[in-house]
This record gives C-alpha cells, structure tokens and sequence, in this order.
C-alpha cells in the first residue's frame, strides 16, 4: 500500500490536527502546514505503466510479507482525477491525509484486503466502510471516494521553566541525598599515593583489556565479511556445537535460576506496559480517525481551501505544494525552544514565512517554479527589494561552458540594513523591545548605510572552473603488539576545486588597504606576498583542498582565485553568451553540469560497484540551471533540470535512472566471489 499511495507524494508528517465543519464543503485544518494537488489528468498520460508497474513489483519483493497484488495500475484509484494531500501538527499529533477519487469500488475493495493489517476486520459506517492498514494507517471509502490517513500521537512536552527547573531540581536533590546518606559516616581518608598508582594501573590494564576486545571484535566481524560474501548467509548454529567464532558472546554466560527468573518477570511486566500504552495509543488515533471520516462523508466531498494556499498555484502544473514554513519552524520544536530565550521572538519572525511550488515534467525537462512571501508585507517589500539591484555584466564575462557551473547575484546590498531593522522592529512584544527600537535608531545613526553598500553593492559570481585531483598526506594511528599507540602517515587522493569569486566594488582603496596590510603586517606576512598587481596566499606544506589563494583588485572588481589565468577574459561561445545575458538580467541565477561534476569527483568512488554505478550516473544526469527575480508580492526561482537519456519524458526518466541503479548494485549481488 505504501509503495502505491505513499511514494507519489512528498512524505511531510507534521504535530497537530483540527477539524472545521462547513454546510457544503470540507475545510482543511485551519492550522495546516502542508498542502499538495497532484494534477492526475496531465500526470497520469506521462505515466508508462508497463515500465512503472514491474519496477513497483520488483520494489515490494524485497519486504518480508510478499506483496499479493501485481497490477498497481489497477487498484480501482481513478488516477487521471486531481488528488489532495494536507497535513498538520500540535504538540501531540501528526496527522497526514490524501483524498483519492476511485472509478473501481470491488477493484479498490480487492486492493484493500490484500494490504490491510491481518486479522483487522473491515467496519462499516452509514456512509462509508474503514479499515486500519497499521496500528498508524488508515483508509476510508465510499462509492467513489476514498480517504487516507496517517496519524501518530505523542504525549505533549512541557516547555515551561518552572516544569523543566522543578524536574531538575528534584533530580538534583534526589542524587544529593543519595551521595549524603552512603558517604555521612565514612571518615576522610589520607591521600596515598600508593593506592593511587594502583588506581591507575587498573585504568591502563583495563584500557589494554579494551584494545584487546576490539581486536578481537574487528577480526570477528572481518571474518563475518569474507564469509557472507562466500556463502552469501551466516553459518547454521548446530545443536550442542562448541563453536564460538559465530555465537553471541553473552550465551557463554548464564544467570542463576532464581535471578534469571525474576528478571523474565521484569521484561514481562515491561512488555505488558507497553503494549498497554500501545493500546490506548491506538484507541486514540483511531477515535480521530473516525470524527474526521464521520465529518468527510458527511459533507459534500469537495475541499473547502484557503486562497491564501492556493495564491501561487499554477493549473497547468503537474504537481502544486505548500508549505507553512513559519508554522512548521515556530510551532515545532525549535520554536519551542526559541520561546524559552528572550530574543527568540526575532528568529521565530525570520522564519514566518511560506512558500509555493509548481512542479512540471517537461518533454525534456524538469521544471520547478517556487513562490516564496513572507507574512509581514512589510519584511516582504525589503525582501524584494532587495532583489532589485543593479546590473553588472562585467563579471559575467568569467561565464565559460567548459567550467562545471556558476553561480550569480546582481541584488541591492544597502537594502540588507533595511531588512534587518524591519526584522527587528517586527520581532514581537518582549521584555526588551523597546532596548531594541533605541539599538536600531543607534545603528541608523552610527552606521553609514551608503558607504558600506560601496564596498560590496551586491554584484557577485562564483564560477567553478574544474575539479582536479590532489593526493595529500594524513596522520593516522595504529597499535603495536604491545599496544603502544605511534603514528602513522598516510595518503589520499581529494577533489582539489579550481574556481573564481568576483564581486563588484565601489571602493577599490578599502581592498588594497586590506591586502596590503596582509602583506605588511608580521603575523600574516608569511603566508600572504604580492607580485605585480597579485596578492597571494600559500602556506608551506598544504594539506586542504587548494594549494595556494589569488587576490586582486582592478576594473571595480575584487578577485579570489586559484589560478591567475582564471580572470583573463576569453572568448565567449553563444551558450555562454546567453547565460551571461541572463546572469546579467537576474537578481540570482546560476547553472551545474553535473556529469563534469562527478566527473572531478570519480576518485572518491572505489569499489567496483561504485565505478559501475557512477559510469552509468555520468552518461545520463543532466544539466540544472536556475533563476530568482521578484515577481508581484514574492520572490520567485525557477529550476530547470534538463534530462540526457531517451525516456519518453521526464518523469519517467527519474524510473529509468532508479532501476536502473538497483539493476547494477542487484547484479554485483549475485556475481559469484571467487
């Protein structure tokens, strides 16, 4: 079931569920999290179920239960019809439901029984029929609709001071009294130091002892490799067998009868506990289950949304989320325990944000166009105007379509301070907020805005040339007999990047200052110098991923390089052309050739399998090419990942390039090792 129902979806379980009731339509929870549309009626013609439907049965196979259902294009789900996905959270629930429209009542009926819970029977309602797939999962139908749910309670934590300090205490007072009670009559004893090297003895003994078991444990297990890649399986346990090469350790030990007996009663005990708690946990999210399925089926079976969720949704998309990053972020975990500080307010405001995707599967391409807003209108203005820089084509000038990629940002830098008072000032009430307005009309008056955006305005480009291959020197430690622990050197082969970060500047002076001093100055002399119009960065014996850092300033531009030929300017073929053209014209864009990528990083494969699978990876990944503009009210990015083998479309191509893979790492399985 969850390979059919679950793995078209993006898997979001989220804390929380609540339920509005309309006269005509079904609300979505208020406080959801989480929303997708799967577009079934364009989706579904992109689908090639004779490769789709053997790959899902070869998936299936390898779970204990063997699956008995073998056409999952049959399973009475009309799949040409729009299916809805939502989630939501609280402190106690994680509730996940999918709606599905069905064209097959007997069909889906069929489906259920063969992947339900044994020994769960199937309850009937007045308007529909349930049934529970796990103690988590479950499914509700009728006619011609269908309901999924997944729900998973957990008790409630309590973030209040006075819980967690209370808690502590007691502990502490708990463990003090217990020291007091066993050391109030024992006198102080003198130092000897004696005792003390005998201490110590002790420790080194049981450190050897130590080694010695991890020996013998890493010869165990290595000898556990060879044999299951001989024989594929451990060997048989005989009845009364003396062998202890592949026995457990703690079966030479036994306990003695009585103990032995009261600690089964203490498991057992245990075991009934918790399958108790289990119990009443499944009492509950069934309840919940049902009054959500009750308040369904008894609405018109269409979904009330917000038009706040679907503001960015595009018709034409394939795929549509939301998602609620502010109510994910701040009502999760992490807000809980932003709520505890006193400035956590000012993060909590940073994250109230949600953002929209569009997914499409081109002919020859993936598309993904993400609208991202945040809640305030007055955070979102800075945000986008921060998107509204000036243009820089000098730099892009470093654009090549021999290099694995680039990425660039032509964005308003003086707008940053704007943002950041705007973030402040909307942080919330708090015990310090108005310490907080003095400090940001402090900064507004101490700091030159203008000046500073000169150094840096915003124009940038980050370009990664190649990737070559660097062996460098390591330490590693190893024991002799005796367990003496020495040094040993060693050698690996690293991906050392050849790349190129430009940024624009309306202060050149501020950076030769800077560099100057580097050179100058007796601390840093020794590893910065200049030569001609470089400077330059070495250290004596490099052991990172580059040898040696260019710097240099010219043309209102600050250069960091590995390689000084990187800044001569070069022919441009039309490609590359466009893409300047477009790096020019965008806040932010950029584009990775992830062939040449792994390509540079083919000496981190090792194994044989791993080469296979790379090889194969390299002749059919694409390219990803991606740009940021704001649009309207939000900041919008579109990526575009272009696919390179010959499935029919790119959907499919995703199926291809997975079975593929496990076809390979399948056939090194059964390759007999000689």
């Amino acid at each position: 079931m969850k390979s059919i129902l679950l793995k078209t979806q993006i898997i979001f379980l989220f804390f929380g569920f609540t339920l509005a009731f309309s006269q005509q339509k079904m609300k979505i929870p208020a406080d959801a999290s989480f929303y997708m549309e799967i577009n079934g009626k364009q989706l579904n013609k992109k689908v090639n179920w004779q490769k789709l439907n053997p790959f899902l049965l070869d998936v299936t196979k390898e779970e204990k239960e063997k699956p008995t259902w073998t056409d999952y294009s049959k399973t009475g789900i009309k799949y040409d019809a729009t299916q809805y996905h939502y989630a939501s959270f609280n402190d106690s629930l994680k509730v996940y439901t999918a709606h599905f429209i069905l064209d097959n009542k007997d069909k889906f009926l069929e489906f259920i029984n063969s992947t339900k819970k044994k020994g769960l029977e199937i309850s009937k309602k007045d308007k529909y029929s349930y049934v529970s797939l796990e103690d988590d999962m479950f499914v509700a139908w009728n006619g011609d609709r269908a309901v999924l749910k997944m729900i998973s309670y957990t008790k409630p934590y309590d973030w209040s001071d006075e819980a967690i300090t209370d808690s502590a205490v007691a502990v502490a007072d708990s463990a003090a009294a217990a020291v007091d009670s066993a050391y109030a009559d024992l006198p102080e004893k003198p130092f000897d130091y004696r005792e003390e090297i005998d201490y110590l003895k002790d420790d080194i003994k049981y450190l050897k002892e130590s080694i010695k078991e991890n020996k013998a444990e890493i010869a165990k297990k290595e000898k556990d490799i060879k044999y299951l890649e001989k024989h594929h399986q451990y060997p048989e346990e005989k009845k009364g067998s003396t062998d202890k090469n592949y026995g457990d350790k703690e079966s030479e030990f036994t306990l003695p009868p009585l103990k032995q007996e009261i600690e089964e009663k203490e498991d057992l005990a245990y075991q009934k506990e918790l399958d108790s708690i289990r119990i009443q946990e499944f009492k509950l999210v069934k309840k919940i289950a049902e009054d959500s399925f009750n308040t369904y089926f008894n609405s018109s079976l269409e979904l009330d949304v917000s038009k706040d969720i679907l503001k960015f949704r595009d018709a034409n998309a394939d795929v549509f989320v939301y998602t609620d990053y502010g109510r994910i972020v701040n009502e999760g975990i992490y807000g809980k325990m932003m709520k505890r500080y006193e400035f956590g307010e000012i993060f909590n405001n940073i994250y109230n944000s949600n953002s929209s995707y569009n997914l499409y599967f081109d002919k020859e391409k993936v598309r993904l166009v993400s609208s991202y807003q945040h809640k305030n209108p007055e955070v979102q203005s800075h945000f986008s105007a921060i998107y509204k820089g000036k243009k820089n084509k000098n730099l892009m000038s470093l654009i090549n379509d021999k290099s694995i990629g680039y990425y660039a940002i032509n964005i308003d830098g003086s707008k940053y301070f704007d943002l950041m008072y705007s973030l402040l000032k909307n942080s919330g009430e708090s015990e310090y907020h108005k310490e907080m307005e003095l400090m940001m009309e402090t900064m507004k008056i101490v700091l030159d805005e203008e000046a500073i955006a000169k150094i840096a305005p915003g124009n940038g480009i980050f370009v990664l040339n190649e990737l070559k291959t660097k062996t460098v020197e390591y330490t590693d430690y190893d024991y002799d007999d005796d367990y003496n622990e020495k040094e040993v050197k060693k050698t690996k082969e690293v991906a050392m990047p050849n790349f190129t970060f430009a940024f624009a500047t309306e202060n050149e002076g501020y950076w030769n200052r800077i560099f100057n001093l580097l050179t100058t100055n007796k601390n840093t002399a020794k590893k910065f110098s200049k030569n001609g119009d470089f400077y330059a960065f070495k250290e004596e014996k490099s052991t990172g991923y580059f040898d040696q850092l260019f710097f240099s300033v010219k043309n209102g531009t600050v250069y960091v390089t590995t390689s000084t030929d990187n800044i001569t300017v070069k022919n441009q073929s039309d490609i590359s052309k466009n893409w300047a053209k477009d790096s020019a014209k965008y806040p932010a864009s950029g584009r990775f050739d992830i062939e040449r990528l792994l390509t540079g990083l083919e000496k981190e494969f090792k194994s044989p399998s791993e080469r296979k699978t790379l090889d194969f990876v390299k002749k059919n990944v694409g390219e990803v090419y991606f740009k940021s503009e704001a649009k309207g009210d939000a900041l919008e990015t579109e990526i575009d990942y272009s696919i390179k083998n010959s499935s029919e479309n790119s959907l499919m191509y995703f199926f291809d390039l997975i079975d593929e893979i496990r076809k390979i790492k399948e056939s090194e399985k059964k390759q007999p090792i000689l």
